[in-house]
């Protein structure tokens, strides 16, 4: 197996950047912390995660109630 060249890590690093920065942004906004975000490169808990994120009850809804 051939060692990933720069192209390879150049890639990781961008798929990581996609995949970790908008959940940087939406955790807090959540009431969850932002460093959570980095749970979402784990294969399998990231889709965990996005369920738990999209039927919990934010602290806006609380707020309105």
């Amino acid at each position: 197996m051939q060692a990933p060249g720069i192209w390879g890590i150049f890639v990781v690093v961008v798929y990581a950047a996609v995949l970790v920065v908008p959940f940087w942004k939406i955790f807090p906004r959540a009431g969850w912390s932002k460093w959570a975000s980095l749970l979402m490169l784990v294969p399998l808990l990231n889709i965990v995660l996005l369920w738990t994120l999209a039927f919990k009850r934010w602290p806006r809804d609380a707020a309105s109630v």
